[in-house]
């Protein structure tokens, strides 16, 4: 029996393009949300450790601007996930559905979680030349966004595991009866027998 299926999950034919929503079964949304996250939590962290460290360690400097590029890398991927994640809600989700109201709790915090990161970078930026560590109120704001960031991850999370919101499978999927022959995007029907 074979071990491993690896071209249907890399392949793009047979998918249908969504535009700023990705392909079928390859939407754009979830993989680019993982950059801000990691981004914003990570910067937390070196904030955290620049600031305990305090000015008598060279590194601590070296963590408050690690802490900025990566809050800058962070903000330009949010802004493409934002994009994505409303072509999703606007395409794919009801009004007056209990998935419409988690979608519009999980942008909210999302929304704010982006601008608080805007306020943070452009502070930042500010200190960037003249803070040896990083300053208090940056770490603070830094700790806020990085919960934040995990609070609305969770929102987000619930609609793909729990609602199952665009999701693109079956239970009667061919891919999970036994067989040694992998199906691709656009096939499934063919080449089946149970």
């Amino acid at each position: 029996m074979r071990k491993f299926s690896i071209r249907p999950t890399l392949t793009l034919k047979g998918r249908t393009f969504n535009g700023l929503r990705g392909f079928s079964g390859k939407p754009l949304h979830p993989p680019l949300t993982d950059f801000p996250i990691a981004a914003y939590v990570l910067a937390a962290v070196f904030d955290v450790i620049s600031g305990i460290a305090g000015a008598d360690h060279a590194w601590a400097r070296e963590l408050w601007h690690a802490g900025t590029f990566t809050f800058i890398g962070g903000v330009a991927v949010s802004i493409l996930a934002a994009l994505s994640g409303l072509a999703d809600a606007m395409k794919k989700s009801e009004a007056g559905t209990q998935v419409r109201r988690t979608i519009n709790t999980h942008a909210t915090i999302m929304i704010t979680v982006t601008v608080l990161a805007l306020a943070d970078l452009t502070w930042r930026l500010k200190e960037y030349h003249t803070a040896t560590v990083t300053p208090i109120g940056i770490l603070v704001l830094s700790v806020i966004i990085a919960m934040l960031v995990s609070l609305g991850a969770m929102f987000g999370g619930s609609l793909v595991f729990e609602h199952g919101f665009n999701v693109e499978t079956a239970g009667e999927d061919q891919a999970w009866h036994k067989s040694e022959t992998d199906v691709f995007p656009g096939e499934q029907g063919k080449n089946f027998s149970v």
